[in-house]
């Protein structure tokens, strides 16, 4: 099977030709060059169609990615109020380790941590300050100047293209 680069490429060659032998009979032209379309219209027509398949896709991914991390969410408050209910139990019971065949549960002391209640009364010393982002280019501003016929150095205005399928 050929591939649409391949077909794309003769066939804007074949258009040349035809321009050259035809070049004066625009009818006879047009006829030929329609003629020749097929199958840079059924490939085109092929790709179209899985460029929309994995459009598809890509946003029942998507779905999927949301409806999974909420799930996620509700299986770590579960897991946490499980932890904490067993640690409340075993605490009640007197905190003696459980032997089982399959587990040694036991409650253990953490390492000792700073609880911050106010951060307004603590002193600047022992406060740290995170550096502030790296100042990045307004690329609405840089626009508008270039637009406006200012010249920057470092940015130009470009004009890409994109597929387009309705």
């Amino acid at each position: 099977m050929t591939s649409f680069y391949v077909i794309a490429h003769e066939h804007r060659i074949l258009v040349e030709r035809i321009k050259e032998d035809f070049g004066d009979d625009e009818q006879t032209m047009l006829d030929t060059i329609e003629s020749i379309s097929f199958p840079l219209e059924e490939k085109a027509t092929a790709v179209a169609y899985a460029i929309k398949e994995l459009e598809l896709l890509a946003g029942a991914v998507s779905v999927a990615e949301k409806e999974i991390a909420e799930r996620r969410k509700k299986i770590d408050t579960r897991l946490s109020r499980l932890r904490d209910y067993a640690l409340d139990c075993l605490q009640i019971a007197g905190g003696n380790p459980i032997e089982t065949p399959h587990f040694r549960i036991s409650v253990r002391k953490n390492p000792v941590s700073v609880e911050v209640f106010d951060a307004g009364l603590i002193p600047e010393m022992y406060m740290r300050q995170k550096p502030p982002p790296p100042p990045e280019p307004d690329k609405t501003l840089i626009r508008e100047a270039i637009s406006g016929g200012t010249e920057l150095p470092g940015a130009r205005l470009v004009q890409t293209m994109r597929l387009e399928i309705k």
